[in-house]
């Protein structure tokens, strides 16, 4: 049985999936995989506010010794208001599918699809891990999904994750790695009081600004061979304070720091700890850690998967650990991990899009990376 990537991707989009993503979508995957010889296994788990979620593990089991996983994602993020057409009517339009998802990646999955599709059964093993919760929280997505794999018995040797790592031209980036994300919370208490009394109130916007200076005088690293520095971002500053002539009772601000392998989350909290409590030691700091940096040093699968892009495209990958996190930050726990899709000019955007050569050109490159994965 043969399966048209363009096709299955216009059926995947025009399943309306706003993360977290449940139900009619799951349905058009589920019903492209099962006559394949899939076993497919849907889970709806955790509770509000961050779920539920719906999660789907497919498994085709196969006679040779290799088991070949690919992971991805089925919600998409709001498509916002300003597009050429409805973003959940898939069009094609010339040469391009427009519709949202067709970049990140709905496309990549149809294309994995159709690239199982043309792998014989015996050849080894393949799953498909897919989560309805990539672009949300996360919480319950791929994190849920890996403690049903546990719980089942169920590691894949080699993980191909479908984001659009592509920049240019389809091919030219595989990403091996990613920088950790930290997000952290600092809340400076005060008293408030009038401004014209102020040695009756303790006005916490200055020792916030200290505490914030010293923070931006650190540097974290100069990077090194495969990532480049860290770096912190401040991203929110409020106090909330209506009144001009009022000492506000408290200041927070927020910060994101991107790190690389040369750091853990735990640690870069622990460290803003630190600096704050010397300014003010009664100021509260939370941090949320998304992900840890991780790097799947160049090898095996790094290789085969080169080999598969160049055979199609003519093109040598550069291996990137550059962007964004991804949920190949939780997987890799399981074993190697790259990250390879779609060019990724107009993901999140409106009138996001797809060459259609490019879904039918990146299924015969997924094909050729399962093709090497069992030889």
């Amino acid at each position: 049985m043969s399966i048209n990537p363009v096709t299955l991707a216009q059926a995947l989009i025009a399943a309306p999936s706003i993360t977290p993503a449940t139900g009619a979508v799951f349905d058009v995957l589920e019903a492209a995989l099962t006559p394949l010889g899939f076993t497919v296994e849907r889970f709806i788990d955790g509770i509000e506010p961050d779920g539920p979620v719906e999660n789907l593990l497919a498994v085709r089991k196969g006679k040779g010794p290799k088991h070949f996983g690919f992971a991805g994602h089925l919600d998409v993020v709001p498509p916002g208001v300003g597009w050429t057409g409805d973003a959940f009517a898939p069009e094609i339009r010339g040469d391009l599918l427009y519709g949202r998802g067709a970049v990140d990646m709905k496309g990549s999955i149809a294309a994995f699809v159709a690239a199982a599709a043309e792998t014989p059964a015996e050849a080894g093993t393949i799953s498909l891990i897919i989560t309805g919760d990539e672009e949300g929280p996360a919480i319950f997505g791929t994190r849920a999904l890996m403690e049903h794999m546990d719980a089942r018995g169920i590691r894949p040797d080699m993980i191909v994750v479908g984001e659009p790592t592509s920049v240019n031209r389809l091919g030219d980036m595989v990403k091996i790695g990613r920088r950790g994300s930290v997000n952290i919370w600092i809340d400076v208490p005060g008293t408030q009081g009038h401004v014209a009394y102020p040695h009756l109130a303790d006005n916490p916007i200055p020792k916030l600004v200290k505490i914030l200076a010293a923070i931006d005088a650190v540097v974290l690293d100069e990077g090194n061979d495969w990532f480049q520095p860290s770096n912190i971002e401040f991203t929110d500053i409020e106090v909330g304070n209506g009144a001009t002539n009022v000492i506000p009772a408290s200041a927070r601000a927020r910060l994101s720091i991107r790190f690389n392998d040369a750091h853990k989350g735990a640690d870069l909290v622990a460290m803003i700890e630190r600096i704050a409590h010397d300014i003010e030691p009664n100021a509260k700091i939370l941090g949320k850690i998304s992900g840890e940096a991780f790097l799947t040093p160049p090898g095996d699968l790094s290789e085969l998967v080169a080999e598969a892009i160049q055979a199609e495209t003519d093109i040598a990958p550069d291996m990137s650990t550059t962007g964004g996190t991804s949920d190949a930050r939780f997987l890799h726990a399981l074993c190697p991990v790259v990250e390879f899709g779609l060019t990724n000019a107009t993901m999140h955007k409106l009138d996001e899009a797809v060459t259609v050569a490019d879904l039918h050109t990146l299924a015969a490159i997924y094909r050729g990376i399962l093709v090497r994965a069992f030889a």
